[in-house]
């Protein structure tokens, strides 16, 4: 039961077992997990608790398996099963094993087995961050972590950094062979090999090198040959295996023109300790400047040597002080002079140019020419970072503009003619032009950087890297293209927009602009520049003008033969808008293949429903259920109809089949299905064959950017170029850096094929219904109060002793707990007990919904826990009446609902003397219904995301709502609901960066903080 609830299969799991735990006992039973909060706590034991062994069942995942359930999201927990700390601290283990996997850091190596038999597999390599993190678990892991023994009669259990070391080289050789299967790299034996790394007279090598790429890993050789392959690679063995020190050198370049800038202007300054603006580490200065103190004539930089603390990296000091014996540095470090001086002997081997400044008895720094300031900048930073060293840049280098090409091209169909006019064949007159960033550059501009002498010169206020050879080549590439003829394709044009890629091009595209239509879709405005589309014939609807444009937007695109993203607001009507497409298209191209539309299986009927009332003329197909035609009935089949309906999983299935089909559009409704690009469903989708694609969803980003990759990626191959390109140019600097250039190329890159309108637009807005938001605060009972602080003073002390995983699951913990006694107390207590008389909360939504049931209206009734919901069910009908008892009755849809009894709850609901209460759990119903009977919509209790709640009020205000919506979030007045709802207002930032969001930044406040969220007000307690 555990393995279904986990949604683990018994060939993943590897099967079940037991195993011997010690575990804190009293003389009858283990104690309680720290988990488990008691309402009435147990009497104080006779005896001291003693660790004790126990036999209990377990559960096997082989590491595939376990890294494949791993990847855990805090802010999607399961809903059946709660996870211990463990099992997030693991989960911690195995992000950073992907992390490494994907980063690179990692190396091949081999174990020998019995006789001749050898493992080859792939180990982690910890260098400077990568192994303080790995410290850092190793100083967190939970208790329990440790507590399986081998021997009952010794009950020490293994040290956390032996298990945590196994833990991760485990997962992190899962997670290598996981990418190689993705990249379809079978195995190593076809590489290249540089002579003398694995001579020819080790056979071994051949056998090791495939192995590292199979499912287990195992090989068999001569046993002579596995030691001497073990011998050749003990080197590598050696390398990052070393524990980090308590402090680490660090690394400041600084230019000596223009230093008091950049006191001000560094990157990861800011906040950091032991940092004094008027120590200047032996700079001499003068009336007419800064200048080197004791540097060459030609010494123009200086790289600044610093001790950081490895414990607080805010602690900080320059080397002067380290020389000195500054104050304070034996509280923190025993004999800091000789740390740095190795350390700075460590980084000579990475960086060489080193070795000059530590031919001085106390070095302080490296003077540097604008050669070598480039060099460190572009090559040896990166190095030195890599290897663990700290490395504090200028800010202008991470900002800088960059010396590049810039395209220009004005369609030689001019944007007042319609759409159709510009297809991707057509020509347009292209341009090249050497710019900085997106500036186009003088020729005097020009003249003067192509006879700059140095690396690093100043330009327009700004220091930039120059290469005259570069300059010179650029300047002959423009020279080409203009004497070849200035005319490229549309599609040419998109596909540079798309890449900032020029395979001949000697320097970086920067900037591609366009006029017309064409310039309109690269600055995503095409559709309010396009010129309308007829509504079809045979559409049974009129088009709001925004919907209008949307269908323009997609006929276009439809035209070049790109993918659509439409990405509108739940409620706007996506579906409409693309069933205007369809019948938009047939008029245009009545040969068209059939449209295979991919959607869950919840919505089939909606898409049926919806056809049959806008586009009766459209032939739907439905594929699914055991008895859908194959082979040549599916032949016939398609041959008679214009949209094959399916869903994901059947589409998965019977992908072999589908994939030899040719379909004239693939649509993918709530895409979002298809956000991991790593799932057998996105897989299959990436065989199907279509002329054209659209998605459509209201979230392209839930919670990941590589969400976007994937979506964007199946509607156009290539767009964003390879996951791992796509993580270094854009998911790592926006979501690890928080930069905002990365941000706006990628919604420069990605807008011309995503049309997002909101509710809240101005062109949008006159179209809708209005709705109503009411907070509606009430009071806790007594009992409830009880338990609400009793859950506070349980877990308060756990947060503060807690640190990384351990603590967020602490804080997720306690959000919970208290996030159901706000509810009602049988929820926390799971004791099956009454009802009524017993909250607050159920006590005001007892007099709203008289209210609202008396004035003949409806309401739909959210929660995220099925408990509570399960909880409410029996009570409210009893006030209410059943739907089959002549009263108002009460509908509940949750996830274990079959789609025949969701559709008929959705009709009865719809129909006007249908029942009046909707009560949806928020995951089953919060999206793809169409609930606009409701004029109501109660959101119980609520979920962090604003997004996911705007989705489930979405269900009733919607297009085809002619009355007010009221929108009532449910708050307990005093407690964590209050004041986490006040922090939600300000708090939506990575949706505003790209198109995403996600609530786990709760667990990261500090304790004070929490203590402040959890702490319950005199106000909280009702009469």
């Amino acid at each position: 039961m555990l393995a279904e609830a986990l949604g683990l299969t018994a060939p993943a799991a590897g099967g079940s077992d037991t195993a011997t735990l010690a575990l804190p006992s009293l003389l009858t039973a283990p104690l309680d997990s720290p988990d488990v909060v008691r309402v009435r706590p147990r009497p104080a034991p006779r005896t001291e608790p003693a660790l004790t062994a126990w036999t209990v069942p377990i559960l096997i995942l082989d590491p595939v398996a376990a890294l494949a359930f791993l990847d855990l999201d805090v802010d999607d927990p399961f809903d059946d099963v709660r996870l211990g700390e463990s099992v997030w601290h693991l989960a911690e283990v195995a992000a950073l094993a992907r992390d490494l996997a994907e980063r690179g850091r990692v190396l091949p190596t081999v174990s020998l087995m019995d006789g001749a038999r050898g493992l080859a597999w792939w180990r982690p390599v910890e260098q400077g961050p990568d192994a303080r993190t790995v410290a850092g678990l190793v100083s967190t892991l939970p208790p329990v972590g440790r507590a399986v023994v081998a021997d009952p009669a010794d009950l020490t259990g293994r040290h956390p950094a032996t298990l945590v070391e196994a833990a991760l080289d485990q997962l992190t050789d899962a997670a290598v062979r996981a990418r190689l299967e993705v990249t379809g790299t079978p195995g190593l034996a076809g590489v290249p090999r540089r002579r003398g790394r694995l001579p020819k007279t080790i056979p071994a090598a051949e056998a090791w090198l495939d192995a590292l790429g199979t499912a287990d890993g195992e090989f068999t050789a001569e046993a002579g040959d596995l030691e001497r392959l073990a011998a050749s690679l003990a080197a590598w063995d050696e390398f990052g295996a070393g524990a980090p020190g308590r402090a680490r050198a660090t690394f400041r370049l600084v230019s000596l023109d223009d230093l008091d800038d950049d006191l001000d202007g560094l990157d990861g300054l800011d906040g950091l300790g032991g940092f004094d603006d008027d120590d200047d580490d032996g700079l001499e200065r003068s009336a007419a400047g800064v200048r080197p103190a004791g540097g060459g004539p030609g010494a123009r930089w200086r790289l600044q040597f610093w001790l950081q603390s490895a414990e607080d990296p805010t602690l900080m000091v320059p080397a002067s002080q380290v020389w000195d014996g500054g104050e304070g540095l034996a509280r923190w470090l025993d004999r800091p002079d000789e740390l740095l001086l190795a350390e700075l002997g460590r980084a000579a081997t990475v960086y060489p140019d080193l070795a000059g400044a530590l031919r001085r008895a106390r070095p302080v720094a490296l003077d540097l020419d604008a050669t070598g300031a480039h060099d460190f900048l572009a090559h040896r930073a990166d190095l030195l970072d890599q290897a663990g060293f700290g490395v504090l840049l200028p800010s202008w280098w991470q900002q800088r503009r960059r010396l590049g090409l810039k395209a220009t091209a004005a369609p030689q169909v001019e944007g007042g003619v319609g759409a159709g006019m510009l297809t991707a064949e057509s020509l347009v007159d292209f341009d090249w032009r050497l710019a900085l960033g997106e500036e186009t550059l003088s020729e005097e501009e020009l003249a003067a950087l192509a006879a700059a002498k140095e690396p690093l010169v100043r330009l327009r206020g700004q220091w930039v890297a120059v290469d005259a050879e570069q300059i010179r080549l650029g300047l002959e590439f423009i020279a080409r293209r203009r004497e070849a003829g200035p005319q490229h394709s549309v599609a040419q044009v998109l596909a540079l927009a798309a890449s900032h890629h020029d395979a001949e091009a000697p320097l970086p595209v920067t900037a591609v602009h366009a006029s017309g239509l064409l310039g309109d879709l690269l600055e995503g405005t095409a559709d309010t520049a396009l010129a309308p589309v007829c509504p079809p014939p045979g559409l049974h609807a009129e088009l709001r003008p925004y919907q209008e444009r949307g269908l323009a937007w997609l006929s276009f695109l439809d035209g070049l033969g790109l993918g659509a993203c439409l990405a509108d607001d739940m409620g706007l009507g996506k579906t409409i808008q693309l069933l205007a497409l369809e019948l938009h298209a047939r008029a245009q191209r009545p040969e068209s293949g059939p449209t295979l539309l991919l959607c869950p299986m919840s919505l089939i009927g909606n898409w049926q429903r919806e056809a049959a009332r806008f586009a009766p003329g459209l032939t739907l197909y439905a594929h699914h259920g055991p008895t859908r035609p194959r082979g040549k009935a599916l032949v016939q089949r398609l041959a008679s109809c214009d949209v094959v309906l399916t869903t994901y999983h059947t589409a998965t299935r019977d992908i072999d089949e589908l994939a030899t089909h040719d379909w004239g559009r693939l649509v993918l409704d709530e895409a979002q299905a298809v956000k991991n690009h790593l799932t057998r469903a996105s897989r299959a989708v990436r065989r199907l064959d279509a002329r054209h694609r659209v998605a459509l969803t209201g979230t392209p980003v839930e919670n990941k950017l590589a969400e976007l990759w994937s979506i964007m990626d199946l509607l156009n191959a290539g767009i964003l170029g390879s996951i791992e390109q796509f993580r270094t140019r854009f998911a790592k600097p926006i979501e690890r850096q928080g930069l905002t250039e990365p941000a706006a190329r990628l919604r420069q890159v990605t807008r011309p094929y995503i049309l997002r309108r909101l509710k809240t637009d101005p062109q949008i807005a006159p179209d809708l219904p209005e709705k109503i938001e009411i907070k509606q605060y009430c009071n806790l009972t007594r009992e409830q109060a009880s338990l609400y602080q009793s859950v506070v003073a349980e877990m308060i002390p756990k947060i503060e002793a807690a640190d990384g995983i351990a603590r967020r699951g602490n804080v997720l913990a306690t959000m919970t707990k208290l996030k159901q006694v706000c509810n009602h107390p049988a929820q926390l207590l799971h004791d099956g007990s009454p009802v009524a008389k017993r909250s607050g909360k159920v006590a005001r939504l007892h007099e709203i919904l008289a209210e609202i049931i008396g004035a003949g209206e409806k309401a739909l009734l959210f929660t995220q826990y099925t408990e509570f919901a399960d909880m409410l069910l029996p009570h409210l009908a009893a006030a209410y009446g059943s739907p089959g008892a002549g009263g108002s009755g009460v509908l509940y849809l949750h996830g274990g609902t079959p789609r025949s009894r969701r559709d008929e709850l959705v009709q009865r609901f719809q129909d006007p003397g249908g029942p009046g209460i909707f009560l949806l759990s928020l995951k089953a119903g919060g999206t793809g219904l169409n609930l606009t009977a409701a004029s109501h919509v109660l959101h119980l209790d609520r979920w962090w995301n604003p997004a996911v709640e705007n989705q489930a009020t979405d269900r009733a205000f919607r297009i085809g709502q002619r009355r007010n919506v009221q929108v009532r979030k449910f708050i307990c007045a005093g407690t964590l609901e209050e004041r986490i709802d006040e922090m939600i207002e300000r708090k939506r930032e990575l949706a505003d960066l790209v198109v995403g969001g996600g609530e786990s930044w709760i667990s990261d406040l500090s304790t004070e903080e929490l203590r402040r969220v959890f702490t319950l007000s005199e106000e909280a307690i009702g009469e």
